[in-house]
């Protein structure tokens, strides 16, 4: 969003800014047209995607983690902050799949200790996940980024620019691809002013922007999009339509 921010389309957009969940439940709402919603709810509302850009992960993703106080197979109850509904879909559907485990999901501010006094295992999203060290906790804990590529040896996309039907798909892909390229020649500006503001090492986040999370949606990140849906029950959803390209 760099470039929408700055140069690059921002006489295009009025742009704001909120947790995936809001957005989502924004564009349902009829207040805004387009967002960066969380691909459950893409299916669920049977949104149009925008192709181009979105939010992927192919192996670890550091920024979604699972932390149990018992072993995975155990976990009964799961404290899960909120803020997105594909990553607590995610971590249903990794304990369920690899550990046979078929927790309560209970919602509780993202704070370790406090979920882990309530629940046997705690959700871990966003900003507060990558302040954790996850090699000095005194628990186990699981990137579901690379717990999925482990399931599926595909991609996991957690976010795409969609809308609610019909959307002028070739104005908004450029707007937005342009957008992102205009943030890669801009990086390191980024990361001088941005780390900070999130409580992050600049030395991590950009290890995060580069290695963790990829941009671009291809024809492999649409595959472990479907297959996600298909998995979580949601690929049959009235109005979804995948896309490969």
């Amino acid at each position: 969003m760099w470039g929408l921010l700055h140069e690059r389309g921002r006489e295009h957009v009025d742009l704001s800014f909120a947790l995936p969940s809001v957005c989502s439940d924004s564009i349902a709402a009829g207040g805004a047209d387009i967002g960066l919603v969380p691909v459950i709810e893409i299916a669920r509302q049977g949104l149009e995607i925008v192709p181009g850009v979105g939010i992927c992960c192919e192996g670890p993703v550091r920024s979604i983690l699972l932390v149990s106080r018992v072993p995975f197979s155990a976990i009964r109850t799961l404290a899960a902050d909120s803020s997105s509904r594909t990553s607590v879909q995610l971590a249903r559907l990794i304990l369920r799949d690899r550990y046979g485990a078929e927790p309560t999901t209970l919602e509780h501010p993202p704070v370790l200790e406090q979920m882990l006094s309530h629940a046997d295992a705690a959700l871990i999203i966003g900003d507060p996940a990558l302040r954790l060290d996850r090699a000095h906790l005194p628990y186990q804990a699981l990137d579901l980024g690379e717990e999925w590529y482990a399931l599926t040896g595909l991609p996991m996309v957690f976010a795409a620019w969609a809308g609610k039907p019909p959307l002028d798909i070739p104005r908004l892909e450029r707007i937005f691809t342009e957008s992102y390229e205009f943030g890669l020649t801009h990086l390191a500006e980024i990361l001088s002013s941005e780390a900070h503001k999130h409580g992050v090492p600049v030395e991590l986040a950009h290890r995060y922007l580069t290695r963790h999370i990829h941009f671009p949606l291809g024809a492999k990140e649409y595959r472990g999009m479907n297959t996600f849906l298909e998995l979580a029950g949601f690929a049959a959803q009235p109005g979804f339509a995948a896309i490969e390209r």
